[in-house]
């Protein structure tokens, strides 16, 4: 109970709420929390380096450890602390992945002693930061020769108690050479790495001729782990081109006869050693992988081993062809450059990386030559006004004895010779013993020297073909002092390469395949169809390709976006007319957005394709340029992009076509007026000849165009205008 008198309780207030527009909280409070991660964390700059990168770097080299002996890996972390203030870990973190024995990337910048773990290890942790010891490594050296000279801009560190460098002047692209990879607000890093001595001759012939096809200077990537590249030359250029993409790595192996196992030695880099075993364990304990016993870690100090046993009788080829398609000792190693260029994250494709580079790194050269020609023309100013000293050096001398104020020494100096402020104290300062006549000879006999190094680096201030061959013959420096040979093999046969194949051991029998307009698949036997009534679609969809041929045979789905998908006739089931079938964008996983376009159907790949285009133009295909042997499923490229696509009609022997155009010309030609080409995303040839504003709209078999006397149609030479068109178009037929 309340005491007596006691004052009567308030009621709680009510807490205070305000309500805050979500386009205010995403203003106020999260954006400035995603622009700190994508430009303060994640996303490398063109140096190279993330920011907790650069700062370790930087500190080591204030350490002294650029020149000096290792030390405690913890008195590292806890100095560079003074640069970056988010933890300990995390600064330990970076250093372990900057170092050799880490074997991260194929230069490492930090010379560590001690257990760093290594990459290809999931589960093995790497040793505390009191165990181990580093310094930086030699190629540091090309990080760190301009730091001193104004080559880069410098800013305040997070509590203004000291200066740091926005960017480090790397004397090679080293945002090619290391791989980096990391995780933003809304976007995304994963730069692959380069072999050094590659992207320092890439980097050359570039500054030489930007239009160089940098695929013959810079083959392809390289990465510590080595490995075998599959290499797809188209791929790799669309990747050099847009900075995306995705490319297949492999790893390296061996029989051991003795033992009657496998071992592998090198695997791809996106993969680890715990990762493969599992995969492999859980294979043969469920059935799959039959002739394998057992697999196991025997990594030592030599490098990583993996051992997988195999049964008596076993067939080690055969086998390996199944791990690599169910396991990741075939994996893929998806790239996305984006890098921040002048604060801003940008996708770059490896030319617009070394425009960039070559630009940044253009600027940094001449802001080193222009520091050194500041330098020198101070001293040259000092050593002119020592020059007129020497004309009277017994003034001078009486001129400071006279003086009686010691402030007034300069004054007097500036009064009696003529000199001004700066050179009067550079006199003043000279010690007693150096005023004589053979000192200051000495330094006046320099001035000749210093005017003519002051004319030659004036000249190349305002010359970028001087600045240019500057950076050539450092990158021939870097090159030939710290260049290694490639770690990746690279294998250019890979269409040729039957890892990942297998037979095809479905059973073998004529089927009839439907394909709708919209993309829906059916696959119908003889009998079924012998028996089934109209085939059922969707009411604003109808059939667009009718095809006889076996379970066995392979398809090719062409889609809008220039890709092809290919599968196996036996990876549909049999169905009926009264169903839909299956989607083909949703069972292949076409990419968003993508639409079908057409498929056709190949036991053998003896058929050739025709594309045609809106420009007028048509290219004939090859279909064996589409016969690959590594399991891919998704082709880019599959066709020219240069105009938008009218039509695609496979064919195994020549026929006649119908071309019509816009102002209802039609034209008639045979497919055995263009020449075959095995490249994919060949342009083709002009067939119809179109005047300003004109575009093929439609090209059909003959049989389907509606045309009765296709000898007036008919052109015996292309590129041919055509003939006006009296008759009705049979789009479908």
């Amino acid at each position: 109970m309340p005491k007596k008198n006691s004052p009567p309780q308030e009621a709680p207030k009510p807490a205070i709420v305000r309500e805050q527009p979500i386009a205010e909280t995403l203003e106020v409070n999260y954006m400035p929390y995603a622009m700190s991660v994508i430009v303060s964390r994640a996303i490398p700059e063109i140096d190279g380096f993330k920011p907790s990168q650069r700062k370790l770097l930087y500190t080591m080299y204030k350490m002294g450890l650029l020149t000096g002996g290792r030390t405690k890996s913890a008195n590292i972390v806890g100095q560079t602390m003074r640069l970056n203030p988010h933890g300990d870990g995390a600064i330990y973190e970076t250093m372990v992945r900057l170092s050799a024995g880490n074997e991260a990337l194929l230069a490492p910048f930090v010379d560590s002693k001690g257990n760093f773990s290594k990459v290809y290890f999931r589960d093995t942790q790497y040793a505390a930061s009191r165990y181990t010891e580093a310094k930086l490594s030699k190629i540091c050296e090309e990080l760190f020769s301009d730091i001193d000279k104004d080559a880069v801009d410098f800013a305040d560190n997070y509590d203004g108690t000291m200066k740091e460098p926005n960017l480090l002047p790397t004397a090679f692209p080293n945002i090619l050479v290391s791989a980096n990879m990391g995780i933003a607000v809304g976007m995304a890093t994963n730069i692959c790495g380069f072999n050094l001595h590659e992207v320092c001759d890439a980097a050359i012939a570039y500054i030489k001729n930007p239009k160089i096809d940098l695929l013959s200077v810079l083959p392809a990537p390289d990465f510590p782990t080595g490995g075998e590249l599959l290499y797809d030359r188209e791929t790799l250029r669309r990747i050099y081109e847009t900075g995306r993409g995705s490319f297949k790595v492999q790893a390296k192996w061996r029989y051991v006869r003795e033992q009657n196992l496998i071992e592998i030695y090198e695997i791809p880099y996106s993969a680890t050693v715990e990762q493969i075993i599992d995969r492999i364990r859980e294979l043969y304990k469920d059935g799959k992988v039959k002739d394998v016993s057992d697999a196991r870690d025997e990594s030592d100090l030599k490098g990583l081993k993996i051992a997988v046993d195999l049964k008596r009788g076993a067939d080690p080829d055969k086998i390996m062809r199944q791990l690599m398609k169910l396991t990741p000792l075939r994996d893929s190693f998806s790239c996305n450059f984006n890098i921040l260029i002048a604060g801003s994250p940008k996708v770059l494709g490896v030319g617009e990386i070394l425009e960039e580079w070559t630009a940044w790194r253009t600027e940094t050269v001449r802001r080193r030559v222009f520091s050194g020609l500041t330098k020198k023309k101070d001293k040259l100013h000092l050593l002119k006004g020592l020059g007129k000293i020497l004309l009277d050096i017994d003034k001078a001398i009486a001129i400071i004895r006279d003086t009686e104020r010691e402030d007034e020494v300069v004054p007097n100096l500036m009064i009696g010779f003529g000199i001004d402020e700066v050179q009067a104290e550079y006199v003043a300062e000279i010690r007693l013993r150096n005023i004589n006549r053979e000192y200051i000879l000495k330094r006046t006999r320099e001035t000749g020297d210093l005017e003519t190094e002051i004319a030659d680096l004036a000249d190349i201030v305002s010359s970028k073909e001087r600045i240019k061959q500057i950076i050539i013959d450092e990158l021939k420096a870097v090159s030939k002092k710290f260049g290694s040979p490639r770690r990746t093999e690279i294998i250019f046969n890979a269409e040729d390469d039957d890892y990942g194949t297998e037979e095809n051991t479905a059973e073998d029998y004529p089927v009839t395949l439907f394909v709708s307009e919209h993309g829906y698949f059916k696959k119908i036997t003889p009998l079924s169809l012998r028996m089934s009534g109209e085939q059922k679609y969707k009411e604003d969809d109808a059939e667009l390709l009718r095809i006889e041929t076996s379970n066995r045979a392979d398809i090719i789905v062409f889609t809008d976006k220039c890709q092809a998908y290919k599968a196996k006739v036996s990876d549909f089931a049999d169905g009926k007319a009264s169903v839909l079938g299956d989607y083909l964008p949703a069972k292949l996983g076409f990419d968003d957005g993508e639409s079908f376009k057409y498929l056709i159907a190949t036991a053998d790949y003896s058929e050739s394709i025709l594309f045609a285009f809106a420009n007028g133009k048509a290219a004939r295909v090859t279909l064996d340029s589409y016969a690959t042997k590594t399991n891919r499923k998704k082709l880019v490229a599959a066709y020219s992009d240069k105009s938008p696509l009218r039509a695609i009609i496979g064919f195994k022997e020549d026929t006649e076509l119908a071309a019509f155009d816009n102002v209802g010309k039609a034209l008639v030609f045979s497919t055995a007026q263009l020449s075959p080409k095995s490249s994919r995303d060949t342009q083709g040839v002009q067939v119809m000849s179109l005047r300003a504003k004109t575009e093929v709209t439609a090209v059909l078999s003959l049989s389907e165009s509606g045309i009765d006397n296709p000898a007036g149609y008919r052109a015996s030479n292309i590129p041919a205008a055509g003939k006006k068109f009296s008759g009705q178009l049979r789009l479908g037929g």
